[in-house]
């Protein structure tokens, strides 16, 4: 299945298009068919993947390039050692306030770390793949970045990915990148909070609420709110039978906490 359909047309209207920061005329890619491979291990005995469009490098290294017309169609491959004091933020898009506060509001280390170590899932894959915050050539998305990242999710193994985008355009690039793993057979799940545009890349799974850009995995510093937004949308991995979304109940939860004068 193709990543982009009629992508010919996208790439001409891509062509047209005049850059602007507000991505007002911006061709969206759109899809009426999603990829689909079914979850072949439990939680348990899953090595999970994660993919984060935050735009994340090591400090020190060389960051994401965010004016290029194309984007950066690079990617870094990071190790869950490297320590949250260690990253830097090519952001695009989204205000890096939060990840910066908390990194797991947009890059649930901690949170998917202790998940592996009670069992909740075999494990954490020991590197996770960040991209940048602002690629608008969808089509080089679909053609160059998604395969490479396809390609080392099967190198180290990787049983099905969790996709986290941080900006608007970050939702359409890791919609196309979960399209190309998910048809090269590993099972993924994106986060959202965009519905609309998320519905219109179709990606094959998706779990949204109503949340922010730039805090997608959930508020910074809340801890109790990023493990609940995890654990509904990796527990339906394992429950989806076809492609298609749905919404998380952390707003309603949350909602009651706060009636209850709680965090």
């Amino acid at each position: 299945m193709e990543a982009i359909e009629n992508i010919d047309d996208l790439k001409t209207r891509f062509k047209r298009w005049q850059p602007n920061d507000s991505l007002a005329g911006y061709p969206w890619a759109a899809n009426i068919h999603a990829p689909f491979t079914p979850v072949r291990r439990a939680l348990p005995m899953l090595n999970l993947g994660l993919i984060s469009s935050a735009g994340a490098y090591i400090a020190g290294s060389e960051g994401f390039d965010l004016d290029s017309r194309q984007g950066d169609l690079g990617y870094r491959e990071i190790p869950i050692e490297v320590e949250a004091a260690d990253l830097a933020y090519a952001a695009k898009g989204y205000d890096p306030a939060s990840v910066i506060a908390d990194r797991n509001s947009q890059i649930p280390i901690d949170r998917l770390v202790s998940y592996s170590e009670n069992g909740v899932i075999g494990s954490l894959n020991n590197v996770w793949w960040s991209v940048s915050s602002h690629i608008p050539d969808a089509a080089a998305v679909a053609e160059e970045i998604a395969p490479q990242i396809a390609e080392r999710l099967h190198r180290y193994g990787v049983h099905a990915a969790l996709l986290i985008p941080a900006s608007r355009l970050c939702h359409q690039t890791v919609g196309i990148i979960a399209r190309v793993v998910e048809a090269a057979g590993i099972p993924t799940m994106c986060l959202s909070v965009d519905p609309g545009l998320t519905d219109k890349i179709r990606p094959p799974r998706t779990a949204y609420y109503n949340g922010d850009l730039g805090s997608v995995a959930g508020k910074p510093n809340y801890r109790e709110y990023q493990l609940r937004i995890l654990d509904e949308a990796l527990r339906w991995t394992e429950t989806f039978d076809q492609p298609g979304s749905r919404k998380l109940a952390v707003d309603l939860e949350t909602q009651t906490e706060a009636a209850r004068g709680e965090r």
